[in-house]
């Protein structure tokens, strides 16, 4: 038997037996190997093309689950519940004859519905255009929901010279988003967000310390979200698949009595 070898791996054998003896003469073996070689190369290059289509197949397939995640973030961040609660805000302005706060709150909204449809191609996003687009989302959410909460925001520079912070897009606001809607859902009072952002050569760290109070005694916070809702968590493991950006994050909360505390820590790359 003469065996089918490619760099050193084993694809199989050729049955070389015969009746006639010593039918398989040096010339004749070389042949045989020869062919042997030529069937080894032949199959890795037929595995290799078979691995590098199923390869491609999973890409795309992340690709499109990247789109449609995509897709889905827009439809969360405009979904009808936001967009016509903060249209009604705003015709609230109106009708009271408060024109300044009416066109104040008609801007922030026209900016971010545009900040929105402007990101939707792109998969990166200025650090500083992430912040104002937050801003806005923000405002807008503390009308919606008659300013049921407060927040702050600071930035730290950890370098000198650091040139234009490049982030992923879209994972700052869904985390927001996430802790707005749940919070929500639970009817808490109280809330704040202190958001400490520190900026480095190579990295983003966003630091989010969360605090409310349940209306009832020793109600422990429920998560859920609505179902147009993406969870921040799906897309940032999305990302580190299809761009492996490397993400981390970590979550921790206490809840004590009707005091509901939560730290949230991520760690984004800077990609300028």
């Amino acid at each position: 038997m003469c065996p089918i070898v490619y760099e050193d791996e084993l694809y199989g054998v050729i049955d070389c037996e015969h009746p006639e003896k010593g039918f398989f003469t040096d010339r004749r073996l070389k042949m045989l190997s020869a062919i042997a070689s030529i069937c080894a190369i032949k199959i890795k290059s037929v595995r290799d093309n078979a691995e590098l289509i199923e390869k491609q197949d999973k890409l795309f397939q992340l690709k499109e689950e990247m789109l449609e995640l995509k897709l889905k973030t827009l439809n969360s961040q405009l979904n009808p519940h936001f967009v016509f609660n903060s249209l009604n805000g705003i015709q609230y302005f109106i009708t009271t004859q408060n024109t300044k706060l009416a066109l104040d709150y008609f801007s922030t909204f026209s900016r971010l519905v545009r900040f929105y449809l402007k990101q939707l191609g792109k998969d990166t996003v200025s650090l500083n255009n992430e912040i104002d687009m937050l801003h806005w989302y923000l405002e807008l959410q503390k009308l919606r929901y008659d300013d049921s909460f407060e927040y702050s925001i600071s930035i730290e520079k950890k370098s000198g010279d650091l040139k234009e912070t490049i982030i992923p897009s879209f994972v700052i606001l869904l985390v927001f988003e996430n802790l707005v809607e749940q919070s929500n859902i639970n009817k808490v009072v109280n809330q704040h967000f202190n958001i400490d952002i520190t900026t480095t050569v190579k990295k983003v760290v966003l630091q989010i310390q969360y605090h409310c109070k349940s209306k009832e005694q020793n109600s422990a916070p429920k998560n859920e979200y609505r179902k147009e809702i993406t969870k921040w968590e799906d897309q940032v493991e999305l990302l580190n698949t299809v761009e492996n950006y490397g993400i981390q994050h970590n979550t921790s909360s206490a809840f004590d009595k009707r005091t509901h505390a939560k730290s949230i820590i991520i760690e984004l790359p800077n990609l300028a």
